[in-house]
C-alpha cells in the first residue's frame, strides 16, 4: 500500500513533536512517525527536565543560539497551554577556591551568549536561601527552572492533532528512496506501507544517524558517527535539603553531579557520565558510591544510604574527547542535496529547553 502526505516527522520526542507542530501550523500535512507505542520513551522522557539558561554553550553555537531562544518560547508556551513549570532558579557553586575562576569564566561566557543574568552572590545570602549548601562561592541563575516533560510533549502532541497532524504509532521506518519527486518511505509495523512526502524531517534521537544511513541518495559522508553517553540519577530518599537547582562547576563531558528537583518536589541527583556502546537504562546501584563523593562537595552532611537508583538517560553524543559538548546538526537540503530532507543529528541536552527554537528554525529551512 501507498499513501502520500506532504511531510513526515521521524520520532515522537519533545523535538519532533515541536517540529511537526510547527510544519502543521505553516499548513503542511503532517504525519509523525514513530516506532514506539507512545510519545517521547527515549531521550525526552530521561532527562533532569530542567529549563535551561544558556550559560554553557560556545558562543555563536546552534545549542547557545537556541537555548536562549527556546527559553523564552518555552516559558510563553508553558504559561498559555497550562503545562506544569516553574521558574526555581538555580546555584552554580565553587567548593574550592582553585573553581572561583570557573565560575568567572562562566559569567563572560554567558554573556557572550546574551545571558546577562548571573550575579555573584554574597556567601551571607546563599547560607540565607540555602542553609544546608557548603560553597566558598555561588553564581544565581534566576532564569533557570523545571518543567513537566510529558506535559509539555502532550500539549505539542494536542496542537499538531487540532490542526490536522497525525502521529502513527508502531510505525518504524525501515527505509527511505531520496529522488527528484519526493522520498518514499518505507514503512513496517503493524500496518506496512510505503510513505511518500515532499518534506521529510529525521528527528529519531539516539537513532537518527542509523535511520539516515537508510536514506538512499543521501551521501554517506553526510551522516556523522554517533556516540552514546550514559547518565545515571539517583533520588534522595526523605526531604530535600534544597530549595531550588543546585549546580557544582561543570566536569568534562557534563555539568556534573547536580541536584534537580521535579514539580513535586523529589530531589534527584545526577547526572554523571558514563560512555556505552549499547542502549540500557539500567542503573548500577554501585556507581552510587562516587555520587556520595561528589554530592558532599557541596552538601557535606548527606547521610550514608540515603540516595536509591531512579533513572538514567542516554544522549546521542557528537563531541569528541578534544571537543565533548559538541553541538547540535541540523542539515537542510543545501548542506546535503537531498531536497525536502532536513536530519537532526546530536539533539541532545539542552534540546528540551531549545525544542521550539529548533521547530522554528527546521520550519525556515524548507521552502513554504
Amino acid at each position: 500500500m501507498s499513501e502520500k502526505t506532504e511531510c513526515v516527522v521521524i520520532g515522537a520526542g519533545v523535538v519532533g513533536l515541536a517540529v511537526a507542530r510547527a510544519m502543521q501550523l505553516r499548513g503542511m500535512e503532517t504525519i509523525v512517525l514513530e516506532s514506539e507505542r507512545i510519545i517521547g520513551t527515549g531521550t525526552s522522557s530521561r532527562n533532569s527536565e530542567v529549563i535551561h539558561a544558556g550559560i554553557y554553550y560556545a558562543r555563536d553555537s546552534l545549542k547557545a543560539r537556541f537555548c536562549v531562544a527556546g527559553k523564552k518560547l518555552l516559558y510563553r508556551y508553558c504559561a498559555e497551554h497550562g503545562v506544569a513549570h516553574r521558574n526555581s532558579g538555580k546555584f552554580i557553586v565553587a567548593t574550592a577556591p582553585d573553581q572561583v575562576a570557573t565560575l568567572e569564566k562562566i559569567v563572560s561566557a554567558a554573556r557572550g551568549n546574551g545571558v546577562d543574568d548571573l550575579r555573584f552572590m554574597p556567601l551571607a545570602e546563599v547560607r540565607e536561601r540555602e542553609p544546608r549548601l557548603h560553597c566558598v562561592a555561588a553564581l544565581e541563575s534566576p532564569s533557570t527552572g523545571i518543567v513537566d516533560s510529558h506535559g509539555l510533549m502532550l500539549a505539542l502532541q494536542g496542537d499538531l492533532e487540532s490542526a490536522g497532524g497525525v502521529v502513527a504509532f508502531g510505525a518504524p521506518v525501515l527505509a527511505a528512496r531520496c529522488g527528484a519527486g519526493g522520498i518514499a518511505i518505507e514503512v513496517g509495523g503493524d500496518g506496512p506501507m510505503v510513505l511518500e512526502a515532499s518534506v521529510v524531517i529525521n528527528s529519531a534521537g539516539l537513532n537518527a544517524p542509523v535511520i539516515a544511513r537508510q536514506f538512499t541518495g543521501l551521501p554517506a559522508q553526510k551522516v556523522p558517527p554517533n556516540h552514546f553517553s550514559k547518565g545515571n540519577y539517583y533520588s534522595l530518599m526523605g526531604r530535600s535539603p534544597f530549595s531550588r537547582l543546585i549546580y557544582p562547576v561543570p566536569v568534562p563531558g557534563g555539568l556534573g553531579v547536580h541536584v534537580t528537583l521535579d514539580l513535586a518536589g523529589q530531589t534527584r541527583f545526577g547526572p554523571d557520565v558514563e560512555a556505552i556502546d549499547q542502549i540500557s537504562y539500567d542503573v548500577d546501584p554501585s556507581r552510587a558510591d562516587a555520587f556520595y563523593a561528589e554530592i558532599r562537595k557541596y552538601w557535606p552532611d548527606l547521610p550514608d544510604g540515603a540516595l536509591q537508583p531512579a533513572y538514567s538517560g542516554i544522549r546521542p553524543k557528537l563531541g569528541t574527547a578534544q571537543n565533548p559538548m559538541g553541538d547540535f546538526v541540523i542539515q537542510g537540503p543545501e548542506d546535503h542535496g537531498v531536497s525536502g530532507l532536513v536530519n537532526l543529528f546530536g539533539i541532545e541536552s539542552p534540546g528540551l529547553t531549545a525544542s521550539l527554537a529548533i521547530a522554528d528554525h527546521v520550519a525556515r529551512l524548507i521552502p513554504g
